[in-house]
């Protein structure tokens, strides 16, 4: 059989044996680079030392526990969240090109978070709340923007066209973009030349302060997500199929929708925009699960070792100065996007 059954509170999940796979190699990529993570440094740290570390004994419990366990946990719980953010959106337009990042959730989370650090004192929860709002005030103009409500009759569901989403998406992305320069731009210089190095994506200087918070709220919409992934992927298989097996489309995308941004917006408030992770890695895991639509599993790992991989590059490349881990994730997200954009017009 090519799928196994999991039983598990009263609940059983069918799972294909490829995507169980998958889920175990990629587990095992990430715990070698969570490792490595934790070894490399300004100075490198044996394995030994490290688990010596982790159980609160020896020389170097405050370098790898305080110092590079958050950074590494926070490559590893953002990248997920990236990922799994990627695949709502990119499973809502049906469109491989439907990421946060590209249409424009990224920049908005951004504007917010300017405003937060601008106008108000910037403290944590001005960041977190600033770019939850300005998250879901981008999404809210393009999802409306987006949709097709002509000729809807009562009850019926607004068709929501993937394409017209992505190319609003984009002009309100670089609208969001003007903004957020002219905002720089007026700011004090210290304040600017902070928002401006933040505004890269960057997991520097990420400690235990910074991530409390954020990783309870990822935890939290992650389980919400899991809870609709089902009817989620059932509505990818067109509107007409989720209506008919009894899926509520507007309240399914509105909660999809809102998790999603959460996920983005909680990840901006703390590393800044971290671009085209979302974008890639549901199509990545996609493809190494060969499975239809754009799974959610496989998307989350796919991301959480993207997200690593490109911190321990940032890391590395111009060693002892540490790259924002946002350089990395832009050039590598670059040649991917001209690659898809390359098979989008193959295709067509």
């Amino acid at each position: 059989m090519s799928t196994v059954v999991l039983r598990g509170a009263g609940r059983a999940l069918p799972v294909r044996r490829r995507t169980l796979a998958l889920s175990a190699i990629m587990t095992g990529l990430m715990l070698g680079l969570g490792l490595l993570g934790l070894c490399y440094g300004a100075d490198w740290t044996a394995p030994g030392e490290v688990a010596a570390a982790l159980a609160g004994t020896g020389d170097h419990v405050v370098v790898v526990r305080d110092w590079r366990l958050p950074r590494v946990l926070a490559a590893l719980v953002f990248g997920a969240a990236l990922g799994v953010s990627g695949a709502i959106f990119q499973n809502i337009t049906r469109n491989p090109m439907g990421s946060p990042d590209v249409i424009g959730l990224d920049e908005g989370a951004y504007t917010g978070a300017l405003v937060a650090i601008t106008l108000l004192s910037g403290t944590s929860v001005q960041l977190a709340s600033s770019s939850v709002l300005g998250g879901l005030v981008t999404a809210g103009a393009v999802y409306l923007l987006a949709t097709d409500r002509r000729g809807r009759t009562r009850g019926s569901v607004a068709s929501l066209s993937g394409l017209r989403l992505i190319v609003i998406g984009i002009a309100v992305n670089a609208i969001l973009n003007a903004a957020n320069s002219w905002i720089v731009l007026r700011a004090e210089l210290e304040v600017a030349m902070a928002a401006l190095g933040w505004s890269t994506g960057s997991l520097n200087g990420v400690d235990w302060a910074d991530l409390t918070i954020p990783l309870w709220i990822i935890g939290v919409l992650l389980v919400v997500i899991a809870s609709r992934a089902h009817s989620m992927h059932q509505a990818a298989l067109g509107d007409a199929v989720a209506a008919a097996t009894g899926v509520g489309l507007d309240r399914l995308r509105l909660v999809m929708v809102l998790a999603g941004v959460g996920l983005t917006a909680t990840v901006t408030a703390v590393a800044g925009p971290i671009v085209f992770i979302a974008l890639a890695a549901p199509q990545i895991g996609r493809r190494l699960a060969r499975a239809p639509g754009v799974p959610l599993l496989p998307a989350a790992l796919t991301g959480a070792v993207l997200l690593q991989t490109a911190d321990l590059i940032a890391q590395a490349l111009l060693a002892p100065e540490s790259l924002p881990v946002g350089v990395v994730t832009t050039a590598i997200g670059g040649c991917y996007l001209i690659w898809l954009l390359t098979q989008e017009v193959r295709r067509r």
